[in-house]
């Protein structure tokens, strides 16, 4: 991690809620954005402001998630996630974010990514399917 890494940076994602990102369940016109499609777009904004601040070789991984999804949005309505960092302890991070949709707030979340060496991960996998016999 470089030492830019602290509490208090911030940053903005904007996407459009398409097809891909709304339920389906409740026919076309009650298409909305679904709350995992919501939960991936917060993890996936949390990593790109991480990045610049990681060494070569590391990376994060989304490790815990308190998620309040407090108003539909419409399919076609443009979402802006607003996040910070709000803590770095050792390689933990911890990020809050509030979404909106042009109407509501949409969202709150606290979301906590570990940053980990992408070399030594991959070890820790491969031993564990060794042992699993995969």
């Amino acid at each position: 991690m470089k030492p830019s890494l602290q509490a208090g940076l911030t940053g903005t994602t904007q996407l459009a809620v398409d097809r891909e990102r709304s339920i389906d369940f409740m026919g076309d016109a009650a298409r909305v954005y679904a709350t995992p499609m919501l939960l991936r777009d917060i993890e996936h904004g949390c990593r790109d402001l991480l990045l610049p601040h990681l060494e070569s070789g590391e990376d994060s991984v989304g490790t815990r998630v308190e998620l309040d999804h407090l108003a539909a949005t419409p399919l076609g309505f443009l979402v802006t996630l607003n996040i910070r960092v709000s803590a770095v302890d050792g390689r933990a991070v911890t990020f809050e974010v509030e979404g909106s949709d042009g109407v509501d707030t949409i969202c709150r979340c606290k979301h906590q990514r570990f940053v980990a060496d992408v070399k030594k991960t991959e070890a820790r996998i491969l031993a564990k399917r060794q042992k699993a016999g995969a």
